[in-house]
């Protein structure tokens, strides 16, 4: 290819890549952007012909691509879970134990999600769910609104960090990265990122017991009787996680047996009715469907950038220059932070990937230590105004709060997550220390 090709190649990949960016704002949905831009590009540097039989390739590969077949799995996994009240159980156990301290409820809706996302993985499902069971009761003890609709909006980015994530899945199917690594990767930090979160709230309501008094002490034997009916929901995870970091089972394996044990723990408990079913698999077919778009919408719309030579372009400059590589991630801080102000999750991952990645698996960054990075990104976008999908989803639960007091109460914990992020990037072994000992 000449220079001249080559150039004039550029050329109009900056012009689609600028006319996706407008069509995204004008609120066209993102894989739909993606799609016609990648069509679109391919056709104006290939021609028709080719154009429409990447299409038709694209969409081969995605509809067999063996490690997306987890990815429904995990999705009717947590819509199942959501049907079958498991949160109702987790909160009465975690409110049990942690009501009776400053900001107790508050901590109790951080602990109660991160574990109901250990279920579900989706943080929608997550916030929606904590925001009808727990904000009648943080009004109850008169909880300050932003504290109080902060920690269940904030607490809902925890579902896509602790494994199953279906953010995680998304990742590791399009990075060809090994989904079981990236779930038990998440671990460590979203562990951490919990008790960081549980710490704050009960220093600032320690230091101000009006913003956050304290609840009921319970008896240390009704506090034990309550862990009883975390069991079931306790072996499910731990069959699926476990299951996954002894070896034992696939990642897709390990979602159909998460989905049969949040149906068996669901029946026992006589919550998943015929129509409850129904609803459960029409949601999951509609969240998996507008995934597959979004895959194959990213992948072509890749296959473009690459013909334009934008992507080898781009890593040559940076690796040809003087920046340090730390200097690079803090960059992609910045980068992150502005996208997650106009684009969702899925948004995020396929449009920058094609070009990220590259660049930093070719700084010497481990693929699975960036996929919690881009996480731990995506988290902090779920609560960052001026979108923030969280805030929108606990303003439906709660219309009587105001918007931007949620923001304010989110405020908080934005700041936390970047403290997490930065803890990532100076210690990546919080990260990979626990799949390196799954491989050994």
């Amino acid at each position: 290819m000449s220079d001249i090709t080559t150039g004039s190649d550029m050329t109009t990949g900056i012009v689609v890549i600028g006319g996706m960016l407008c069509a995204i704002l004008l609120r066209v949905p993102v894989g739909v952007a993606l799609a016609l831009s990648g069509i679109a590009g391919n056709w104006l540097l290939l021609g028709q012909e080719q154009a429409l039989a990447q299409v038709q390739l694209a969409s081969w590969e995605v509809g067999t691509n063996f490690l997306l077949v987890s990815l429904p799995l995990f999705v009717l996994m947590g819509q199942l879970a959501h049907e079958a009240r498991i949160a109702e159980d987790l909160y009465d156990c975690v409110y049990k134990w942690f009501a009776r301290l400053p900001g107790g409820l508050a901590s109790t809706s951080i602990i109660t999600s991160a574990g109901f996302g250990a279920i579900t993985g989706s943080s929608v499902v997550t916030v929606s769910t904590m925001g009808n069971m727990l904000m009648p009761e943080l009004k109850k003890y008169h909880y300050n609104s932003a504290i109080a609709s902060g920690s269940i909006a904030s607490a809902g980015v925890l579902a896509i960090l602790i494994p199953p994530s279906i953010p995680l899945v998304f990742y590791g199917a399009w990075t060809e990265t090994s989904i079981g690594d990236l779930f038990i990767a998440g671990i460590i930090p979203g562990l951490l990122l919990t008790l960081i979160f549980c710490a704050y709230i009960t220093i600032r309501c320690q230091l101000d017991l009006s913003k956050g008094p304290p609840g009921l002490t319970s008896p240390l034997s009704v506090r034990l009787r309550s862990l009883y009916r975390l069991l079931p929901v306790a072996l499910v995870f731990t069959v699926v996680v476990g299951g996954i970091y002894g070896g034992w089972v696939t990642t897709s394996e390990a979602g159909a047996i998460g989905v049969v044990g949040v149906l068996i723990v669901g029946i026992l408990k006589r919550q998943l009715s015929w129509q409850a079913l129904a609803r459960s698999l029409s949601q999951s077919t509609q969240l998996s469907a507008n995934i597959f778009l979004f895959f194959i919408g990213g992948v072509l719309f890749s296959r473009f950038l690459v013909l334009t030579g934008i992507t080898p372009e781009t890593i040559s400059l940076l690796s040809d220059s003087s920046f340090p590589p730390w200097s690079i991630m803090l960059g992609l801080v910045l980068l992150y932070l502005l996208l997650g102000a106009i684009l969702d999750t899925f948004g995020m991952i396929i449009i920058t990937l094609p070009l990220v990645f590259p660049i930093v698996t070719g700084l010497g960054y481990d693929p699975v230590w960036f996929g919690i990075f881009l996480v731990l990104m995506i988290e902090m976008a779920l609560i960052t105004p001026p979108i923030g999908i969280n805030v929108f989803v606990l303003r439906k639960v709660v219309p009587d709060i105001p918007i931007w007091t949620i923001y304010e109460g989110c405020l908080p914990y934005i700041g936390l997550c970047l403290v997490m992020v930065m803890i990532l990037i100076a210690f990546p072994e919080l990260a990979l220390w626990l799949p390196s000992t799954m491989k050994n």
